[in-house]
């Protein structure tokens, strides 16, 4: 072979490891089941990799466990952001050890990979629900997302007159349109170990 077919091969192969964007922590292969198919009983046993946002945490004396309202899972493993109808239920993830509630907070993203063990029983308000548990081999916090929001007047070269739905007259140095508000952009804060 020669270099150049080394060297394209090297190409390719860092380019693909490089879109391979869940944490190692993460990785594997996966049982697809739903928390309301896992309710329903039958899943006991399956490697599971879920996650959602934190509604509780709870040490115990050997083992922590944290009450998630489920959610679907981006390109990276982590909940996707919530919207009004993307819940996929509750489950109990438990691992062993200490995890400080107070880092492990109410409404903090949470991905955990472990085996199904049946559930359990808790009061949600007056209901007795049934949380699938998850025995947890990893628990990924995710770091807060923050909003930046980018001052009146900014201007973003891919969008604006000429780019999108935007363009004519009242818009740019021309003067904003009064139904125009600043775009949010969410971008994750770094994790500092």
């Amino acid at each position: 072979m020669s270099i150049r077919k080394h060297l394209a091969i090297a190409a390719v192969t860092a380019t693909l490891a490089a879109c391979a964007t869940v944490p190692q922590p993460l990785q594997g292969t996966y049982t697809e089941i739903s928390t309301a198919q896992a309710q329903q009983g039958g899943a006991g046993g399956s490697k599971v990799r879920w996650g959602g946002e934190i509604i509780k945490t709870e040490p115990g004396p050997q083992e922590t466990c944290f009450f998630l309202l489920s959610r679907p899972l981006d390109s990276e493993a982590r909940p996707k952001m919530a919207t009004d109808n993307d819940s996929q239920g509750r489950f109990v993830a438990c691992r062993a050890g200490f995890y400080d509630p107070e880092v492990f907070a109410r409404g903090r993203e949470l991905t955990v990979t472990g085996t199904l063990h049946g559930t359990v029983s808790q009061k949600v308000g007056e209901y007795d629900y049934a949380y699938p548990r998850v025995e947890a081999d990893v628990v990924y916090l995710w770091p807060k997302r923050v909003a930046v929001r980018y001052p009146p007047g900014y201007y973003d070269p891919f969008w604006g007159p000429g780019f999108g739905p935007y363009w004519g007259p009242g818009w740019g140095p021309w003067g904003d349109p009064f139904w125009y508000q600043p775009r949010v952009i969410v971008v994750p804060r770094p994790v500092h170990k």
